[in-house]
C-alpha cells in the first residue's frame, strides 16, 4: 500500500472563500478515481501554532494506482484552479506501508 501525505500552507492574501473551496473540490475525486482506497482532506484543527494550514492523506493499493491519481486530469484541475493560486508552501511524502 502507498500512503500519500501532503501539507499546504496558504498565502497571506488567500481569501476565506478560496481556502474553503479546496476541500469540497478534492472530496469529489474518490468518486471519479476508483484507484483511491482512502481519502481524508481538510484544514488544520488549529491545536498547535505553526502547523501547515491544510492536509491530504490518501491510500492506494500500488504505486501505479497513486500515479493514476497523481496524473488524473480532474486532480490536476483542482491543483491548477484551487490550490496553486493560494499555496505558499507544500510538503509531501509517499510512504510504502
Amino acid at each position: 500500500m502507498i500512503r500519500h501525505v501532503v501539507l499546504f500552507t496558504w498565502t497571506e492574501d488567500a481569501t476565506d472563500e478560496q481556502k474553503a473551496a479546496v476541500a469540497p473540490e478534492l472530496r469529489k475525486l474518490p468518486a471519479a478515481i476508483p484507484q483511491i482506497r482512502s481519502y481524508t482532506v481538510g484544514p488544520d484543527a488549529g491545536i498547535n501554532p505553526g502547523n501547515h494550514h491544510f492536509a491530504v492523506v490518501a491510500d492506494f493499493d500500488s504505486v501505479a494506482d497513486f500515479e493514476t491519481y497523481r496524473d488524473h486530469p480532474l486532480h490536476q484541475a483542482v491543483i491548477a484552479e484551487r490550490i496553486k493560486p493560494i499555496v505558499a508552501s507544500r510538503a509531501a511524502a509517499q510512504l510504502s506501508l
